[in-house]
């Protein structure tokens, strides 16, 4: 793991954010901590991953916000899997992951298609702004008037969600 020092700074100078967007998570002080900790390892570990000039405290919360839902998951698969068979067999586990990996590589493709069908500068703005950047910041970065960012955030926000609409009730989206 080759970090830079400069990097490491800048990740540990939103530490103060970064523990109060975790206690939204854990409403709990040492699970904070934790979350906080884990995400500063993460996004270190994975320096080459950040994008330069792209905002990086957005890209800190998105780290966070992925980490507590996966550990939420993983906490909640474990009570359950515990809760419903003490005898499960390692035959029906593995058929179980292979289905959800297949599953979601076909929404992994879906979702692929999709934004690719979008124009090149709706896929920037939309992009922008899904890694956190407000309206002005892509209306400066673009050159264009605020009202044409939100256009074309909004109709490729609008083309998505009706091209993946068959996944809306089976992953529970809005």
């Amino acid at each position: 793991m080759n970090t830079t020092p400069l990097f490491e700074k800048m990740v540990c100078s939103h530490m103060s954010v970064l523990r109060a967007f975790a206690m939204k998570f854990t409403h709990n002080i040492e699970d904070s901590e934790d979350l906080v900790q884990e995400t500063m390892i993460k996004a270190i570990g994975n320096e080459q991953r950040y994008d330069p000039g792209t905002n990086l405290r957005a890209w800190l919360f998105t780290i966070m916000k992925n980490t507590f839902i996966n550990s939420y998951r993983t906490r909640a698969r474990q009570n359950n899997l515990i809760q419903q068979c003490e005898d499960l067999s390692d035959v029906s586990l593995a058929g179980t992951a292979f289905e959800n990996d297949a599953n979601w590589k076909f929404v992994r493709e879906d979702v692929r298609l999709a934004f690719g069908q979008l124009s090149k500068i709706s896929r920037l703005a939309f992009l922008w702004h899904f890694q956190g950047y407000k309206y002005h910041e892509i209306a400066e970065r673009l050159g264009v008037p605020i009202g044409t960012v939100k256009t074309r955030i909004h109709l490729p926000r609008k083309a998505l969600k009706q091209q993946l609409a068959v996944y809306k009730d089976e992953y529970h989206l809005r």
